[in-house]
């Protein structure tokens, strides 16, 4: 119906620019004179471009599109080219070429704008660029290009869409940690061990710089005496404990820095040669069972390139629920943005199972900790439950100050 339309106006616009013609003609018949058969001379070029313009056919253009890239990480630069390549070089006054920009990326910084105005003239192809300074996570699309242009006295205009569908994803941007694995509880609190997880010491496959905590026995004197450096021996690494993430999907501002943080912790872990299972629910359950390697590293990040702040139920209660399903030789590790009285019980039932557990708590920065949570800290302090307050742009330093917050 919308296209019967547009034939219609069209139609109805051409109608109006012979009429003009035909005025101007009979104009000048009946008045004489040079004024008058100069109106008509100079109207006639332009009347006729635009019956010209009103029978060519957009939809011979030939538009693609293209990006620099398939897979980004979050707060990368995406780079979308688009190419206009005509047949016929009809003269164009102007196009308004638009990339359609979904609700995902619609209010996304752009250094160069997705909507400009080109001036093709004659030209067969033509080719612009638009770019995103900072590409947030999710799972995005381009869809549709739009294309419109008109002759000179706008007068008639032509608008059309080229569908060319492009799906991406942009993964969770993620911080280089070095993961220490919980060693043991006193009543002070809890320490990390500064030693690397249990390694078969005999089959070596490689050697590197020796790091605080590294075994006397380890130390290869040959590659230390030739580098003038202590080196020690790299052996295969064995999984020695299992550690299970619970990430809050409660609705939240700073669920972004928790997403974050997450994937850092997950992808620390996974390369210490431990196995992780990765939980978080919100509208969708998603649970990944106990698993090492790149593939589960993969699964993981792209679950959290995906995922949104819908829980629908509180988070304590999904926290419980899982735990109660689950063997008591694992360490449990649970990042959330916000304490509650309702996470305090939970956290103090866990605690009574005697299992290994370390809350995570994700801020921008200290300022942001309510004084509820500043009291819940402190409870859990009294009741041993290890907490520790994470703030922005410290990820990397997590295990190396690993004390009460």
């Amino acid at each position: 119906m919308k296209t019967t339309k547009d034939k219609l106006r069209t139609f109805g616009k051409l109608v109006v620019v012979l009429f003009l013609i035909g005025l101007t003609f009979v104009y000048a018949m009946f008045q004489g004179g040079f004024v008058s058969w100069f109106l008509f001379y100079s109207f006639l070029p332009f009347g006729l471009y635009s019956i010209l313009f009103a029978l060519y056919p957009l939809k011979t253009l030939k538009v693609n599109r293209i990006t620099n890239q398939k897979e980004y990480s979050a707060g990368e630069k995406l780079v979308g080219t688009i190419t206009i390549t005509r047949r016929f070089p009809f003269p164009l006054l102007y196009l308004v070429v638009e990339e359609v920009l979904s609700p995902t990326l619609l209010y996304s910084k752009q250094s160069k704008k997705s909507k400009v105005i080109l001036y093709p003239g004659f030209k067969r192809s033509l080719t612009y660029q638009y770019v995103f300074d900072s590409i947030p996570r999710g799972e995005h699309h381009f869809s549709t290009i739009r294309i419109k242009t008109g002759d000179i006295f706008g007068l008639i205009e032509k608008e059309i869409n080229y569908t060319i569908k492009d799906k991406f994803l942009v993964y969770p941007h993620y911080v280089d940690m070095v993961y220490r694995q919980l060693e043991s509880r006193f009543e002070q609190g809890a320490t990390a061990s500064n030693v690397n997880l249990q390694r078969d010491t005999a089959i070596a496959v490689g050697i590197r710089e020796y790091k605080p905590g590294d075994r006397f026995s380890w130390i290869d004197w040959k590659s230390s005496a030739r580098k003038n450096d202590i080196m020690t021996k790299e052996f295969e690494q064995q999984q020695s404990h299992d550690v299970v993430i619970f990430m809050d999907r409660t609705k939240s501002s700073l669920f972004e820095p928790v997403v974050t943080f997450s994937a850092s912790l997950s992808k620390a872990i996974l390369r210490k040669g431990a196995q992780v299972s990765f939980i978080s629910i919100g509208e969708e359950k998603s649970i990944y069972p106990l698993r090492s390697g790149e593939m589960q590293q993969q699964q993981i990040f792209y679950h959290l390139a995906k995922v949104q702040d819908d829980s629908k139920t509180p988070f304590s209660q999904n926290i419980e629920s899982e735990i109660k399903k689950m063997y008591q030789h694992v360490s449990f590790m649970i990042v959330t943005s916000m304490l509650t009285e309702d996470l305090l019980r939970t956290f103090e039932k866990i605690a009574h199972r005697k299992v290994n557990m370390i809350i995570f708590i994700v801020k921008e920065k200290a300022s942001q900790l309510s004084s509820q949570e500043l009291s819940i800290l402190e409870t859990l302090r009294k009741r041993n439950v290890f907490a520790k307050v994470v703030y922005e742009g410290h990820y990397s330093e997590v295990f190396f100050e690993v004390s009460r917050s």
